[in-house]
């Protein structure tokens, strides 16, 4: 008997790929997935989005909070980029950072390093006493600082006349107010870094420390040979936020000399928050996109002179 080869299946026989005709639109196209996260995009279109293209639009109008928006091209800019005041805030914060950042970061790197050694005694007492000043609340504690650093009746001035040296305007003279609300910094944050600092030093792997015991290095080769390296990312980290923490500042000199004596300790955020008090919102949106700039800018330099050579 002659066998018959098989035929080609004809279009009647093809297999259909995908979803049948009848098959409902959303079993072919879920909804699920795109509803549970149609919140988020919601609530970032609402009060991110919206809000800093609102803001960007601000920066080149010079509404005052009521009436038409009436449309002034880089005025805003132009005035702040001339304007003496502008840029003496600027200084005023970059004068901050210094008295902050280098000696907060670099002392949080040592007492983390502290911390960490397996022969310390409480270092649980130690790492809970360190975080408790971030932990209090910012207005309570400068309301501390003014009494301690009265120019009359504080307890700092009254500590150095008993031992015959003389009283200090800590918040009435422009040599020492700056560093007076520099000492609350240091006195809060610190802690916040030494915590980081103390995460980045856990997460070195103790075989390093092995090898280099191995080769005879002492406890300053492995500091500054190891853990300071291999710290750089926490470090680069730990700047771009106090970066950021600095440029923002507002609140400790608001509270304890309201930017005086004489507009020394006008910072950024509170030059800003000047033009916002007196209803001049396009002008305050146009100074917080040249602060993001700026910050930006030091923060991006921050980060690549403190990269390690394999980033």
């Amino acid at each position: 008997m002659t066998q018959l080869a098989p035929g080609r299946p004809g279009p009647a026989a093809k297999v259909v790929r995908g979803a049948p005709p009848g098959r409902p639109l959303r079993r072919r196209f879920p909804l699920a997935p795109y509803l549970m996260i149609l919140p988020f995009f919601l609530s970032f279109i609402a009060f991110g989005a919206y809000p800093l293209l609102f803001a960007l639009r601000l920066s080149f109008t010079n509404w005052k909070g009521s009436g038409e928006l009436r449309w002034i091209g880089l005025g805003n800019y132009t005035y702040l980029l001339t304007s003496s005041e502008f840029w003496a805030s600027l200084a005023n914060s970059g004068i901050m950072w210094l008295l902050i950042v280098p000696v907060q970061t670099i002392g949080a790197v040592a007492i983390a390093a502290a911390l960490s050694q397996a022969g310390l005694r409480g270092r649980g007492f130690f790492r809970t006493t360190l975080i408790v000043p971030f932990v209090t609340p910012l207005i309570a504690m400068a309301q501390v600082w003014i009494l301690l650093f009265d120019a009359d009746f504080g307890a700092v001035n009254a500590a150095l006349e008993a031992v015959g040296l003389p009283s200090i305007g800590w918040l009435t003279t422009t040599a020492w107010s700056k560093p007076t609300i520099a000492l609350l910094v240091l006195w809060k944050t610190t802690g916040f870094a030494i915590v980081i600092m103390l995460a980045a030093i856990q997460g070195i792997s103790d075989d390093v420390y092995e090898a280099a015991d191995i080769d005879g290095a002492g406890v300053w080769h492995k500091f500054w040979s190891i853990t300071v390296p291999l710290m750089r990312r926490a470090i680069a980290f730990y700047v771009v936020i106090a970066t950021l923490g600095i440029s923002q500042m507002f609140a400790e000199p608001y509270v304890m000399t309201k930017g005086g004596p004489y507009n020394s300790t006008i910072t950024s955020g509170l030059f800003l928050y000047n033009h916002i008090g007196s209803s001049d919102l396009g002008l305050g949106a146009a100074n917080s996109f040249l602060l993001v700039l700026l910050v930006f800018l030091l923060s991006l330099v921050s980060v690549r002179l403190l990269r390690s050579k394999e980033d």
